[in-house]
């Protein structure tokens, strides 16, 4: 595995009175070295010719974006070009070397090691298990996350505005809202413009059902280029290196494991990517990070 130079950034907001220690941290990871425009995104060569050839082969990249859960082999697509609801739905896709098949299931891409598994069983926390509740899914946007305000969390603008400020450095590049929820935060990115690709990407299917819902009410699935897909944040279906930007809004600590799943997010970072998270960090129940952590990443030359 590729080594990494990293940035850790923690910002506490106001810790209320009725807290001993604050209950919500933003987190600013940083892959690489210092970047280097990719090409595709702003190209400055002399001919036409140059520039069609650039964005013919940035056009390929995203379209051999997925990658098995299983192996990591990048999946061979058959179906429409593009990043969007209706391409990604019509499309087939399958790793050559596992031979299984993935498809798409209610508007959503199924990239999860079940995928199309008749008979399987997987203990998850009841924390994961309780977004995969329709009846959480349906109240998350209508009320459940604006109330986050109340433990500390900026609100939903705020938060939005500080991710973006920490991912100019890779506007331009694919971009994966990890835990997605309903597509809260993949939605506003995807219609910033600042994208080539979002990937709403969450582990309850209910969740990426009303993601679905809200996309086709906002705007026309075809002019934004998001793609809705199902897995495991500890098997991420994306290949090395591949990603510009990934964010977890409020999310590390309903993980089963922050430590596997971070590890998989710096797999899946370009040098030069960049990790945005919010999340909780109240007791010691369910922080990913403990204050001894911390410490060790200040120690390495971090910045908290």
């Amino acid at each position: 595995m590729a080594s990494f130079s990293t940035s850790l950034f923690v910002i506490i907001p106001p810790m209320p009175s009725t807290f001993r220690r604050p209950v919500s941290n933003s987190m600013y990871f940083s892959s690489g070295h210092p970047l280097i425009r990719r090409r595709g995104f702003q190209v400055t060569g002399a001919t036409t010719a140059v520039n069609l050839e650039s964005h013919k082969k940035h056009d390929e990249a995203l379209d051999n974006l997925f990658s098995c859960p299983i192996c990591y082999e990048p999946l061979i697509r058959k179906g429409p070009a593009g990043l969007n609801l209706p391409a990604v739905y019509r499309s087939g896709f399958k790793c050559k070397k596992c031979v299984i098949p993935f498809t798409s299931k209610d508007g959503y891409l199924d990239l999860t090691i079940t995928s199309n598994a008749t008979v399987y069983n997987e203990f998850k926390p009841a924390r994961t298990e309780l977004f995969r509740s329709p009846v959480v899914s349906f109240l998350y946007e209508r009320g459940w996350r604006q109330n986050f305000w109340s433990s500390g969390f900026p609100g939903l603008d705020e938060e939005f505005k500080m991710a973006q400020e920490y991912f100019k450095p890779v506007a331009g590049g694919v971009l994966v809202d990890v835990s997605c929820g309903s597509g809260l935060f993949s939605r506003k990115f995807g219609a910033s413009g600042t994208y080539s690709a979002v990937i709403a990407l969450d582990f309850s299917e209910s969740m990426l059902r009303q993601c679905i819902e809200y996309i086709k009410q906002e705007t026309s699935p075809l002019t934004m280029n998001i793609a809705v897909v199902r897995a495991d944040v500890s098997r991420l279906p994306f290949s090395s290196g591949s990603i510009d930007a990934v964010h977890a809004g409020a999310a590390i600590h309903c993980w089963p494991s922050p430590s596997n799943a971070v590890a998989e997010i710096s797999r899946i970072l370009k040098s030069g990517g960049i990790f945005v998270a919010t999340t909780f960090l109240a007791t010691a129940l369910n922080s990913p990070f403990s204050f001894e952590q911390l410490r060790q990443l200040r120690l390495q030359g971090s910045y908290i």
